[in-house]
């Protein structure tokens, strides 16, 4: 099961109906040019375009797939007493006093640009159920980071 917001849950439904309506006919349709061009055992067009709908396939599938276990979290009953998906974090990284603001979101929505970061991933996991006021110590690829949480907001 994958938790998302109604808003990640629209963008992916999107997606799908993007790759299905257009990117799928013009896959078959590079496909059939391709094939038009005589000899398929020596056609390297032929077979970039038959992998590259291998690809689109795949990509189609795990949307679906995505989009069938999703569970869509209803904003109105998150509470910011505590971190948890779809909570916007602001904290101070205490050894350089640097300001965070992050967006927890599902893998899917997670987007850096954006300041969304998958709840997989090792800082959100670390914020997970902290309150305001706690030092969450987080271990990253660089060592352990230790960051307050300095608010908790739930953007409805």
């Amino acid at each position: 099961m994958s938790y998302m917001s109604q808003e990640g849950y629209d963008n992916l439904v999107a997606e799908l109906k993007r790759l299905e309506s257009i990117e799928r006919p013009k896959a078959s349709a590079a496909i059939a040019e391709a094939a038009d061009k005589g000899d398929l055992s020596e056609n390297s067009e032929y077979d970039a375009a038959k992998e590259a709908q291998s690809h689109l396939e795949a990509k189609i599938n795990n949307i679906k797939l995505t989009l069938a276990q999703a569970k869509i979290v209803d904003v109105s009953r998150l509470s910011a007493d505590a971190v948890q998906i779809l909570s916007t974090v602001e904290m101070t990284n205490m050894a350089t006093q640097a300001k965070m603001k992050y967006t927890i979101v599902s893998e899917t929505e997670a987007n850096l640009k954006q300041g969304k970061i998958s709840i997989k991933t090792p800082i959100a996991q670390g914020l997970l159920n902290k309150k305001v006021g706690d030092i969450a110590e987080i271990t990253i690829p660089r060592g352990t980071i230790r960051l307050r949480i300095d608010s908790i907001a739930i953007d409805a």
